[in-house]
């Protein structure tokens, strides 16, 4: 089975090219700057057992046209990896929101994508550019089964005390005014990896996916119990534009007091806060680089990010009565040893231990990196949400 993994954005389309069972990725790339001047396709397609590369730059004036033209490159006489479009056999879509509706994947017919829709309110800055690839994606691969793989869908396990919020009940049970969390195709994709090098399905997880969006998810016997964003994916740890958990009591201040509107604090919230609102840039390694030079503001921008972290950490301990597992993941997770080695500095207390020699080392695989008596686990695990999406898609479809 060829399950063709997309992950639609507003301006952009990822996609990798999967042959399932054996999840061989046979090609992969990106198609960005879409409806601007300069758009870049890349394009990384495997001959023999290694992958040559393909780019394009150029005029991509929608999501259609960036669809077409992967669909060109997969089929073309010398780079392709098929001879149809009518090869592909699914394609899987990354759906940010799912709401309540979903608490798995999902085959894509005429409700589901009015679903999608009903939920642009809560995740306008995803779920529409997801739709949008959904639309082009069944005319390019109209022979192809669709699929939609939810962000949240991990997270409906949480209990009733973890996704509740203290708020009239109808807003509840009408609006549907609870915390869904995100990320949930990356939480669920390393703790299941993290299950099964252990060989053992009853640890308890504490994993935080740390990328230019951040989040930390509690999970139990496999299952999320708590996790840090909520109703959108703007709050809990401070994130590369997002400014995490606030208090409410900012934005009515803004709004009332400092003359903006509802949607300049959705902006500023969103797009403009974070690492970028406390130091001018959006990126770690950029916040790293400003560090080296004793930049005041990206040394205490770091600073808020960890002490967060350690914060979410602590709760969750309590939350889930012990911890077997501490889980770094993501970009930031995978690769950054400088902030791993502070969120775990001085959590001596809580037995967390870090060896600062394994966490210099950098490998493709699991890796421990605690200290050699500590008993609580330290790992590290790339994550790979576009495996997982194939995965499900092929589960579901066999």
């Amino acid at each position: 089975m060829k399950v063709l993994v997309i992950n639609s954005g507003s301006s952009s389309i990822k996609y990798q090219l999967f042959v399932m069972p054996q999840a061989t990725v046979i090609c992969t790339g990106l198609v960005e700057r879409i409806g601007l001047k300069n758009a870049v396709l890349t394009y990384k397609y495997l001959r023999g057992n290694t992958f040559e590369e393909y780019q394009f730059t150029g005029d991509i004036p929608n999501h259609t046209e960036g669809l077409k033209a992967v669909a060109n490159l997969l089929t073309d006489v010398n780079k392709g990896v098929i001879t149809s479009p009518s090869e592909i056999d699914v394609v899987g879509h990354r759906v940010v929101h799912g709401g309540a509706n979903f608490v798995s994947t999902a085959l894509i017919t005429q409700a589901v994508k009015d679903k999608i829709r009903y939920l642009f309110a809560l995740s306008p800055l995803h779920n529409p550019a997801h739709l949008l690839g959904i639309n082009v994606a069944e005319e390019v691969f109209a022979s192809a089964k669709q699929v939609a793989v939810f962000d949240t869908a991990f997270h409906q396990t949480m209990p009733p005390i973890a996704y509740r919020m203290a708020v009239p009940k109808a807003l509840y049970e009408k609006d549907k005014i609870r915390n869904y969390g995100f990320h949930g195709t990356s939480h669920k994709y390393v703790s299941e990896q993290v299950t099964k090098h252990y060989n053992n399905p009853n640890l308890k997880i504490i994993s935080l996916h740390l990328g230019n969006g951040c989040s930390i998810t509690a999970i139990a016997n496999g299952k999320c119990r708590d996790t840090s964003m909520g109703l959108g994916p703007m709050n809990g740890l401070v994130m590369g534009t997002r400014v995490g958990d606030i208090d409410q009591t900012v934005i009515f201040y803004m709004v009332n007091e400092l003359g903006y509107t509802l949607q300049q604090v959705n902006d500023i919230l969103n797009k403009k806060s974070g690492l970028l609102g406390l130091a001018g840039v959006s990126d770690m390694r950029d916040l790293q680089a400003l560090i080296q030079k004793g930049d005041a503001d990206a040394i205490l921008a770091h600073q808020i990010f960890v002490y967060k972290a350690k914060k979410f950490i602590g709760s969750y301990i309590a939350a889930l009565n012990g911890v077997d597992v501490l889980l770094f993941t993501g970009g930031i997770g995978e690769n950054d040893a400088y902030t791993r080695a502070k969120i775990c500095e001085n959590l001596e207390g809580l037995n967390i231990y870090l060896d600062a020699a394994k966490n210099s080392i950098r490998t493709s695989s699991i890796r421990e990196i605690q200290a050699d008596n500590a008993t609580i686990k330290i790992v590290v695990v790339p994550t790979n949400e576009e495996k997982e999406i194939a995965t499900q898609c092929y589960t579901l479809c066999q």
